[in-house]
């Protein structure tokens, strides 16, 4: 294991895990970070099985996670749901790795806009008591609510993994970078829009974009796919 494979990070698996499996298996990482949209049809420690015990494994929620409630079920009551890293900084192989999963919903908050709802609990009073009392709808649990982007910004870390792009990326969002410098991290992982790339933004922070079904190491290069 070279110094820039001791962690892995795995674009969008969309349901093909077999390049996140190959490379745990060729590089023997000592963990690896998923960035979201792994459209589940089973459990998630059931699609990663080959790989439990081989290597810690992290991740952060995409959009998809949310569509159903059995793709969400598979992720949020797996057997990793506990290897959650949004809105949390972990200890990993060394470095701290901060998460944060979902997407910018404009019924919610849309950068640079300003939010419609400052938190949950301000959109749960305001809708009717059937919603108010009951679950929050699935597409809404899915939204990068306003507080707690602000609270996980008061934390600090090395490595910033996203589902959302920051501006790197001509459909990403600058209030991601934004985080990452407050956070003093000086690296961003990202998924969600399907694209293999490197970019140095404001703040000197290098911003990786990896593909679905990619994985990168700490460098930024692919290592399968």
């Amino acid at each position: 294991m070279s110094p820039s494979t001791k962690i892995l990070f795995a674009g969008d698996p969309h349901g093909n895990f077999k390049p996140l499996v190959a490379a745990v298996h060729q590089h023997k990482p000592k963990a690896v970070v998923l960035l979201g949209d792994y459209d589940l049809d089973i459990p998630l420690e059931k699609s990663l099985e080959n790989i439990i015990g081989l290597t810690e494994i992290w991740w952060i929620a995409g959009n998809h996670d949310f569509e159903t409630p059995a793709k969400h079920d598979n992720l949020f009551h797996s057997a990793l749901a506990e290897q959650s890293l949004h809105l949390k900084v972990v200890e990993v192989a060394g470095l701290k790795i901060a998460g944060l999963g979902g997407i910018f919903l404009g019924r919610v908050w849309y950068p640079p806009k300003q939010p419609k709802w400052s938190n949950k609990q301000e959109y749960l009073n305001a809708q009717r008591p059937h919603i108010k009392h009951g679950d929050m709808p699935l597409k809404y649990q899915c939204a990068i609510w306003h507080d707690e982007f602000h609270a996980l910004a008061q934390l600090k870390a090395d490595i910033l993994v996203t589902h959302e792009a920051p501006g790197s990326h001509r459909h990403g969002f600058s209030v991601i970078g934004e985080l990452a410098s407050a956070m003093g991290a000086k690296h961003i992982f990202h998924g969600h829009l399907h694209e293999n790339y490197g970019k140095l933004i404001k703040n000197n922070i290098q911003v990786y974009g990896v593909a679905d079904a990619s994985v990168a190491d700490l460098q930024g290069n692919t290592v399968s796919q």
